[in-house]
């Protein structure tokens, strides 16, 4: 009985909503947009595990491994070459291809492979090559376009990736840039690395972050237009409904606007899916085809909204008393009281209480009180605000006409105004938290790289056997590029390479000229012809042994997996001492120097060389002449820019993920910011406009307006700050790190989220001068 009468009002509700006119179907637009926003927010997150999947095996699919067995030459193998480079801070994805047979493999995304000279591009390099912006790289790319890869063959729609054919690559297989290869793919399952359990509670607190501040705005927007509603409610009371039916029909109108939002949502995401095609967020990039919801996750969003919409709706008419003459909320409600608002952060903080101190050496950390602790917390800023909002308004009240117009209204309707920046507040008190967990760890995923950036700023890997010289010259004459330091290096042992290596002694070798030998060793004098020892580094004993004159040592000519030529060299009398010292890349060895001149001819052929460039960083765009100059040297030169540290990727992609995932949840406060202030001023249409019937300046009514938006926000900013330094020291304590607060990033992202509302009402303003027209005066 009670499921059919329930049916029965939730239906009568929902007709009520459909049939309500212009008045009734503009409010369920209104509710519609704003469950529509969250729920395609909502369908997009469902939607990421599928395309990070995607985006996996395709990368998986077209993995082109340069190590292994050798291969001899058949009608089966490809011989690749890794060329990637960077512009402008993009990576581009680079490959030489030469097929030696008729059954090739073919890469993922292409049909044929292009002939030497020529190359397929990604849809996103022939558009930058086309345009203006692609002068540097198209310098750098000498080849002719003949086609464009296929989506299987990208991981992203925004990816720059190209295939050049080339010739003579078989020479120059190396086991590390260059190979032979009979299939695309993972060789080998992977193995699974050690799951971190700092990075996994990172993951888990980055979903609820930004999953929290999506389900207030749904919340919030199922209420919209509750005053006008909860007055016309009276009238059913008029008829014969009783307080328990009337709260079902209310709950009827709202589910009925929140069916429209998942249709409306449904459509957003559809939109948002064929623009997030063409979209690029720090660096990651995605086809449509890779956004599609989880069908179970989906399926919860479609029942959790509507049931969500029914339960906010009885929820906040629990304190509504609807009588046949009226609806007493107009009356001065009771104050909000604290204790019981107080009971959910502390909850939040019972529950992330007994993993203090646990640290990554302890296990795992209990993803159901993370989850629940942090959903607490977060949910506290929802519960404290209205109350914060209504204790401070209530001491105020002096000031200008605007000032007062404001205050008189948030006092009459604080409620209102705090639910419009709960969910700004919960987004601005969860990425404080998340930033000072990120910053705080940071050094944990951070390491040096031993790079000496004062002395250099970029290194160029060259192949095997290329005149240095010339190279050092190339560089040397770039724009932008102070100095050019160029070195050769192999590896000598005491036997035979093609022997077993286990007991043998090695050292190095390093040839340049006497300024570019002085980057790694102290010399006392120098000259054309001269061969040093380097003592006082790295198997600085290995270079002992062997450096006695006379002796034969033999260098190391296996190319990669190929087995090259013998090639022995002899200690020469006359062999003068060295003192190692700390080269740019930071590394610091024992062994033997050589001028140009001592060097033989066939040495010279299986020396690998490697370029020290410092630039000077004022000269626009000088990575990418450095590039170009790469590039000319050889296809198979390598170009790096240094820098001090690097980061762990497993640490940097989740930060990337956040930083993509607020990009989105602050899009989605703007829009919902923007629906529940039009939708405020719509209910105070008439009383705007007799205010401007009366004589209110337009202006005075401006500044109300921007007045009733920053006093909450400036209690919510103040509030989520308090919560997300909060927050932020416990979860650093479960990680066992120092407490400390990078202020800027806190004061930078409090200042973003208060940016966001003063766009928003920035754009509320051209409707407000439309609704303080007279005819805002007319009724039925």
């Amino acid at each position: 009985m009670k499921v059919r009468q329930w049916s029965r009002d939730l239906g009568l509700g929902m007709r009520f909503a459909w049939s309500g006119g212009r008045e009734g179907w503009v409010r369920m637009l209104l509710t519609a947009v704003g469950v529509g926003l969250g729920v395609a927010l909502l369908l997009l997150t469902t939607a990421l595990p599928n395309a990070l999947s995607v985006r996996h095996q395709r990368d998986e699919a077209r993995l082109d491994y340069t190590y292994g067995p050798s291969r001899p030459k058949a009608a089966n193998t490809l011989v690749i070459s890794d060329v990637n480079t960077s512009y402008r801070g993009k990576d581009v994805r680079g490959r030489l291809v030469e097929p030696e047979g008729p059954r090739a493999p073919m890469a993922p995304g292409l049909d044929r492979y292009p002939a030497p000279g020529d190359m397929v591009v990604s849809p996103a390099l022939k558009e930058l090559l086309d345009s203006a912006d692609g002068r540097l790289l198209r310098e750098r790319l000498p080849y002719r376009v003949v086609g464009t890869i296929g989506e299987e063959g990208l991981i992203g729609s925004r990816e720059l990736a190209y295939y050049a054919g080339a010739k003579d690559l078989a020479p120059r297989i190396n086991g590390w840039q260059t190979a032979r290869i009979a299939e695309f793919g993972r060789p080998q399952p992977a193995q699974s690395d050690t799951a971190d359990p700092v990075l996994i509670l990172l993951v888990l607190i980055v979903f609820v972050v930004l999953l929290m501040p999506v389900a207030v705005f749904i919340a919030a927007a199922v209420r919209f237009g509750g005053e006008r509603r909860d007055r016309r409610l009276a009238a059913l009371r008029l008829v014969g409904s009783d307080s328990r039916m009337t709260r079902r029909i209310a709950a009827g109108e709202a589910f009925a606007g929140s069916l429209l939002g998942l249709a409306f949502g449904t459509v957003f995401f559809l939109i948002g899916r064929q623009v997030a095609g063409s979209v690029e967020i720090l660096g990651i990039s995605v086809f449509p085809s890779y956004l599609d919801p989880t069908p179970a996750l989906a399926a919860l969003v479609a029942v959790a909204v509507p049931a969500a919409a029914v339960l906010v709706t009885l929820f906040a008419l629990r304190g509504v008393v609807i009588e046949p003459l009226g609806v007493v909320r107009t009356a001065r409600p009771a104050r909000r009281r604290l204790w019981w608002r107080l009971l959910l952060p502390l909850g939040g903080l019972a529950l992330l209480s007994p993993m203090l101190g646990q640290g990554r050496s302890n296990g795992s950390f209990n993803e159901y009180l993370v989850i629940g602790g942090v959903l607490l917390l977060l949910v506290g800023v929802t519960a404290l605000l209205p109350w914060a909002v209504e204790a401070a308004v209530a001491r105020l009240g002096a000031g200008s006409v605007s000032w007062q117009l404001a205050i008189r209204r948030l006092q009459l309707s604080s409620g209102s105004a705090a639910r419009m920046v709960n969910g700004i507040a919960v987004a601005v008190a969860g990425a404080i938290a998340l930033q000072m967990v990120f910053a705080g760890v940071e050094s944990d995923y951070t390491k040096a790289t031993g790079d000496d950036v004062t002395r250099a700023q970029m290194q160029v890997q060259l192949p095997r056997g290329l005149a240095l010289r010339p190279a050092a010259e190339k560089f040397a004459e770039t724009e932008g590029v102070r100095k050019a330091v160029a070195l050769g290096s192999a590896s000598l042992g005491d036997r035979s390479w093609k022997e077993d290596q286990s007991t043998s002694v090695t050292t190095s070798v390093t040839v340049g000229d006497c300024a570019s030998l002085r980057e790694v060793a102290r010399l006392a004098s120098c000259r054309d012809g001269d061969v040093f020892v380097a003592r006082g580094g790295d198997f600085d004993q290995d270079a002992a042994k062997l450096a006695e004159p006379g002796r034969t040592l033999y260098l190391d000519a296996t190319y990669g997996v190929d087995q090259g030529p013998e090639i022995t060299w002899t200690v020469p009398k006359g062999l003068q001492r060295a003192r190692a010292i700390t080269s740019p890349n930071g590394s610091r060895t024992s062994g033997f120097l050589m001028t140009p001149s001592a060097v033989p001819p066939e040495v010279a052929k299986v020396l690998s060389g490697t370029v020290f460039v410092s630039v000077r960083d004022s000269v626009p765009d000088v990575h990418e002449y450095v590039r170009n100059t790469t590039a000319k040297v050889s296809p198979l030169a390598d170009a790096q820019v240094w820098s001090a540290t690097e980061s762990s990727k497993k640490f940097t992609s989740i930060r990337t993920g956040l930083f993509v995932g607020a990009v989105c949840v602050l899009a989605l406060i703007g829009a919902s910011l923007l629906v529940s202030q039009l939708e405020q001023l719509r209910e105070r249409r008439k009383l705007l406009s007799s205010l401007v019937a009366f004589g209110t300046r337009r202006r005075t009514l401006g500044l109300s307006v921007l007045w009733q938006t920053a006093v909450p926000i400036a209690l919510g900013l103040l509030l989520a700050l308090a919560v997300g330094l909060t927050l932020g020291a416990v979860l650093l304590k479960m990680t066992a790190t120092a407490v400390s607060v990078d202020w800027a990033s806190v004061l930078a992202l409090t200042g973003a989220g208060a940016a966001v509302v003063v766009a928003v009402t920035l754009l509320s303003l051209p409707p407000l001068a439309r609704l303080m027209r007279a005819d805002g005066l007319r009724t039925e």
